[in-house]
């Protein structure tokens, strides 16, 4: 009994070291991978980087880890000619395969969602729009609400309004919600459901302006996206991608 005793003990002696050299091993290659993403990707912040499933150590040496989790900060995009914050950048990878100089992996598959707010939002959209949250029920079909004074919104579309119209339109604010859609994994569309009662000819014009696309570019194109949600915070977009690179 006593011989079975100390087996016992060395086992978990052996088992500590164990993890704990698996523990500081995740660690480095952590840090190591969230370098090379910040040095490939010109980031302005080094994303955070969490590796899952125990050992990790048996992963490696397989070379193919369970599940990558990569967090961004620091990105920008541009959207409608001006410059925006993207936030909450978060990808999932899985089935992540290093190459045999461990200088690069690639995953399976990886999901991807960003969001940009709606303070960014209304940078990007048309002169005096200001875009927000509509509430939980509109929301839910995928729709925002814009507001701004019409004058502001004709005018700053370069659209003429004939001086019979100039005096009905002073302090005249308008409200529309519009259904956001994502084309080509690029470009947000957005579409008034409806508009308020105007003066003859001056419906088409503003129709004109708070219906329009929005391109997105500088997001990050390993993962393509594909579906957009109106949330309290702004504007949420997801993706898949596969042959991910993570870094290299």
């Amino acid at each position: 009994m006593r011989a079975l005793r100390i087996l016992l003990i060395i086992a978990v002696v052996l088992g500590g070291i164990f993890v704990a050299a698996d523990r500081i091993a995740v660690n480095m290659a952590e840090s190591e991978a969230a370098d090379k993403i910040k040095s490939s990707q010109g980031l302005s912040s080094t994303p955070e980087i969490s590796i899952k499933g125990f050992p990790f150590l048996t992963q490696v040496v397989g070379k193919e880890l369970d599940e990558v989790d990569v967090s961004l900060a620091g990105i920008t995009a541009t959207a409608g000619g001006r410059s925006v914050n993207v936030t909450e950048v978060k990808a999932e990878l899985r089935s992540v395969r290093i190459d045999s100089s461990f200088s690069s992996a690639v995953a399976d598959r990886a999901d991807g969602s960003a969001r940009i707010s709606y303070a960014d939002l209304t940078k990007a959209a048309p002169r005096g729009a200001t875009v927000s949250y509509a509430g939980a029920d509109r929301a839910a079909k995928g729709q925002v609400k814009v507001t701004g004074p019409l004058a502001d919104l004709l005018e700053g579309a370069g659209i003429s309004v004939p001086e019979a119209f100039k005096g009905m339109l002073n302090g005249r604010m308008v409200t529309t919600y519009s259904t956001v859609a994502l084309k080509g994994g690029s470009t947000v569309q957005l579409k008034a459901e409806s508009l308020p009662n105007l003066p003859v000819g001056l419906d088409d014009k503003l129709r004109r302006v708070v219906d329009y696309d929005m391109k997105i570019d500088g997001m990050p194109s390993s993962i393509k996206l594909d579906k957009v949600a109106a949330t309290d915070g702004g504007l949420r977009f997801s993706g898949t991608g596969t042959n991910v690179s993570l870094a290299g």
